[in-house]
């Protein structure tokens, strides 16, 4: 199970912090990533963190996310900063394991208003 939280409303400029917790059956997890959803996109990554790669980001949150995670491992944290309105959208956090077992969680709505 993945329980993500902390989106909501905040201005452009602002900032938020999601936070996406995966407990039960998750072990020996080796990537964990956001991805967001705006009306009429398709789900697109924002954000990844890899075990052994590190991490990547999309180029239009390059320096303004950053993304992290705790160091029991199960918990991806991702920091959004300078937020503007087309950061807008369904945030979902995703986690794969080393034995193939994926999971989304599902989905916390950030707005940005501009």
């Amino acid at each position: 199970q993945l329980q993500a939280s902390g989106g909501g409303l905040v201005q452009t400029g602002g900032s938020l912090r999601l936070s996406c917790a995966a407990s039960g059956r998750f072990f020996s997890i080796n990537v964990m990533a956001w991805h967001r959803q705006t009306p009429g996109k398709q789900r697109e990554l924002v954000a990844r963190i890899h075990t052994r790669a590190g991490t990547n980001y999309d180029d239009s949150v390059k320096g303004r996310f950053t993304i992290s995670r705790d160091n029991a491992g199960n918990t991806v944290y991702l920091q959004m900063s300078s937020l503007r309105p087309e950061d807008t959208g369904v945030y979902y956090c995703y986690v794969a394991t080393t034995g193939g077992n994926v999971a989304w969680g599902q989905g916390t709505l950030v707005t940005v208003s501009s």
